[in-house]
């Protein structure tokens, strides 16, 4: 791993057009249904504040077999030297892996597969400078973490084991990457002292979905429903960009989870 390089610098993503079949994403709840055109309008907004912030972007064809593909941050983990092909933990998404997986192929010298019969969800890793974080939810289980774990040791990075909050659908859901050295977090995940390595900004009661930020680059994209917690970043000096999430936050989604994101060495 680059000492030089933080672990939000990209120049490379990759995200997936939504297909029309996305109105049946899995949700949690009972929330009412996202609209294809509603989907489509804020993933547009969304690869043009990517690649604003400096990133090219690989746009794959959307899967009208796979609702939920769009998320393309599940199926896969990606860093500049590998990528590792994971294996999602709904039942539904069983063959997102396999879908992505020659176009990782494609871009990467070297893409590791899941070893082992284990679930494990890109949306709760979290790279951070210090680990991987990896954390065990409904979605992502011990055997999975663990084999996942293997890996990235393989890459010579550091795995950690975490826990997700009963009840919050990934790690990530709750938590996101400010800079090096701070993360934003729920006060439930917070409480339970997993980022007490980090300097903590927590996110106004009330507000847990802005928890899902994403740092790329010089800029900070937040999910723009959440005054209060735009207004305390941007004191803080964070380069805001406000991001339309209410379609795709219907099927339990937020920013992370809509791109693959590395730095590409020679690029």
């Amino acid at each position: 791993m680059s000492s030089s390089r933080s672990v939000y610098h990209f120049n490379s993503a990759i995200v997936r057009e939504p297909s029309r079949s996305v109105v049946d994403g899995l949700r949690a709840g009972e929330h009412a249904s996202p609209t294809y055109e509603g989907v489509k309008m804020e993933h547009d907004g969304y690869i043009t504040a990517i690649r604003e912030a400096g990133v090219e972007v690989t746009i794959l064809p959307a899967l009208e077999a796979f609702p939920d593909s769009i998320f393309v941050e599940d199926p896969a983990l990606v860093f500049t030297e590998s990528a590792i092909l994971l294996r999602p933990g709904a039942a539904s998404r069983a063959g997102e892996a396999a879908a992505i997986a020659p176009t990782l192929r494609d871009m990467f010298d070297k893409v590791l597969d899941l070893p082992g019969h284990g679930y494990v969800d890109g949306g709760d890793v979290l790279n951070t400078p210090k680990s991987v974080m990896i954390g065990l939810s409904a979605r992502t289980d011990k055997a999975g973490a663990e084999a996942l774990a293997g890996c990235i040791d393989k890459l010579g990075r550091k795995a950690e084991l975490v826990a997700t909050p009963e009840g919050v659908l990934h790690f990530k859901t709750d938590c996101s990457l400010l800079d090096d050295e701070t993360v934003l977090s729920t006060a439930r995940l917070a409480r339970s002292g997993v980022f007490k390595d980090f300097k903590q900004i927590i996110i106004p009661e009330g507000e847990e979905p802005a928890a899902n930020a994403l740092r790329v680059n010089d800029v900070l994209m937040v999910p723009s429903d959440y005054p209060r917690t735009l207004e305390m970043l941007d004191k803080l000096g964070y380069g805001i960009v406000p991001m339309k999430t209410a379609e795709i936050g219907r099927i339990d989604a937020g920013l992370s989870c809509l791109s693959l994101r590395w730095y590409r060495n020679g690029q």
